[in-house]
């Protein structure tokens, strides 16, 4: 129901594909272009309006896909371009619109770029990549730390500089104080414009700039242990020199601006000390970001009062701009594990996406959350993820949410390959499979499917304004108001035992009959079961 005043990805859903485990159709145990096509039909007939592509460009996968080498052309593991386009072509055929991931704070080592930057101190690269000379003792020039561990300095014999790295020491850091580095990401972006793409993902989008001076981080007042785990030094610094820079915006502005010539939309992970506040800053204004999502809802805590919390603090920050609520990725365990306090349940499942749905925002989802897939328990010797390796065993990595989609529970690796998966498909996961789920209308694939299409029906979920009500936990209890339709009344049981609520000052009329929602209302008193629903409109 998008009108003229609302731009339609505000009312859209996002889907995302991480490729090396959608679909390998030509046997070597990595999903490719071809797969993700193949299902296609698959992802339309769920509801979602947007596919989010994770990288799939030239790169020595020492970070699979997020260390580029060329950021024009189609990794062979993956494909080819003209793959890429009969990708194109089949989703606008189906309605569907399609995001890739833009990788631009950081490249491969192996991208001719760097390669030609660290040969001197004076070719015409030398100054694309942030180069520093080290302090008398020979250390490094401050004390920024990578997200992967250790310093983000990496030493190189070459120059007899030291090179900056957020990420992985094989991902050296781009200088964005260089216009020619600017303009060489805004060419490559209108590469991938010029082919049909609908949109872009900006991976890190608040590390692209460094603080000239070089200035150490202070400690952290306040640590962040939203975007890293505990047993990680890097939460220990307030990073206010090493990314979130105020000359970001500008950039982004400039990306906006491209983005304009195509009708393209751009969605940016914001991972910082304070997120929300980045999150506002980079969508407020129309001329940057259409929306950003933050790792706020991508943490272990599940509470009515933390999930209230963050999207009161963006609405009260927002100034005009977007949020895009998302409750997993390809960088955090399962929601199905993480939010479940030890007792995982499709029921939680379900409740979670109609909670996530009912935020005022974008909804992203990750692939297998429609099939409520668990974390799997990768071993250490089948372990990828080099994040994982280094912080094992207290930390395991992100291989868990990684492993392959589950499509044919009677089928070899669950359908995914003939080969040998890149990493192993759950054994728990072959249960859940898209086609055991298929047949089973109670099933949470099918119930996905359901919500979807009513969401898309009720305007005030899509566009409405958000307010919450003060509800004991595990009770989460907000109103979305859209001028011209009746309130809508939601609320949730976050918890595994059942409860009351009583509605505030209004009066509940059950509105979605037999979308499997599981709440009843006697007056204004709403009984929700274990991880239960309700959904109504207001007097």
């Amino acid at each position: 129901m998008t009108t003229p005043d609302t731009p339609w990805w505000r009312e859209a859903i996002i889907y995302q594909v991480y490729p090396r485990s959608f679909l390998d159709t030509n046997g070597d145990g990595v999903g490719d272009l071809p797969g993700i096509t193949a299902k296609l039909d698959y992802i339309a007939s769920l509801g979602v309006d947007i596919v989010w592509i994770s990288p799939f460009f030239k790169s020595p996968m020492k970070d699979f896909g997020y260390d580029v080498s060329d950021y024009c052309d189609v990794d062979p593991l993956f494909g080819t371009l003209a793959d890429f386009d009969a990708l194109i072509a089949r989703a606008h055929s189906l309605g569907l619109k399609i995001m890739i991931d833009q990788v631009m704070s950081h490249t491969a080592e192996e991208h001719p770029w760097f390669a030609e930057s660290r040969k001197s101190r004076d070719n015409p690269k030398a100054d694309w990549y942030v180069w520093a000379d080290p302090r008398p003792d020979g250390n490094p020039p401050n004390n920024w730390m990578s997200v992967f561990g250790g310093s983000s300095w990496q030493w190189d014999s070459r120059r007899k500089q030291y090179f900056m790295h957020n990420f992985l020491a094989s991902q050296p850091d781009m200088n964005f104080h260089n216009p020619e580095v600017q303009q060489a990401h805004l060419d490559s972006l209108r590469f991938w414009l010029e082919r049909g793409v609908d949109g872009v993902r900006m991976d890190a989008c608040n590390f692209h700039f460094h603080d000239l001076e070089l200035r150490s981080n202070p400690p952290a007042t306040n640590r962040d242990t939203a975007t890293v785990t505990d047993v990680n030094p890097y939460g220990m610094q307030a990073h206010i020199y090493d990314k979130t820079r105020p000359e970001n915006l500008a950039f982004l502005q400039k990306i906006r601006s491209l983005l304009n010539e195509y009708g393209a939309i751009a969605i940016g992970e914001v991972g910082a000390d304070d997120s929300l506040a980045v999150m506002a800053d980079y969508t407020a204004g129309g001329d940057k970001l259409h929306m950003a999502y933050s790792f706020n809802l991508l943490t272990s805590t599940f509470t009515a009062a933390y999930i209230r919390s963050q999207v009161e603090q963006f609405e009260a920050r927002v100034k005009g701009g977007w949020a895009s609520w998302s409750v997993g990725n390809h960088d955090v365990m399962r929601v199905a594990s993480r939010w479940a306090k030890g007792a995982p349940t499709p029921a939680l499942s379900r409740l979670v996406l109609a909670m996530q749905l009912s935020l005022k925002g974008t909804p992203c989802l990750y692939q297998g959350d429609e099939l409520a897939l668990l974390e799997a328990d990768v071993p250490f010797e089948l372990l990828q993820d080099p994040y994982g390796i280094t912080f094992w065993p207290e930390f395991k990595g992100r291989d868990g949410c990684r492993t392959p989609m589950p499509w044919e529970a009677g089928k070899p690796h669950a359908g995914f390959t003939s080969g040998k998966p890149w990493l192993p498909v759950a054994e728990q996961h072959i249960g859940a499979a898209a086609s055991v789920q298929e047949g089973d209308q109670a099933s949470t694939l099918n119930f996905a499917r359901r919500l979807i299409a009513w969401r898309r029906e009720q305007p005030q979920l899509t566009r409405g304004d958000i307010v919450f009500f003060d509800a004991p936990e595990p009770v989460l209890a907000l109103r979305r108001d859209l001028a011209g339709f009746p309130g809508m009344l939601a609320i949730f049981n976050l918890g595994p035992e059942p409860v009351s609520f009583t509605l505030p000052q209004a009066e509940g009329v059950a509105a979605v009959g037999g979308h499997g929602f599981d709440g009843t209302v006697s007056g204004t008193t709403v009984a929700l079961p274990a991880y239960g629903a309700w959904f109504g409109t207001a007097a």
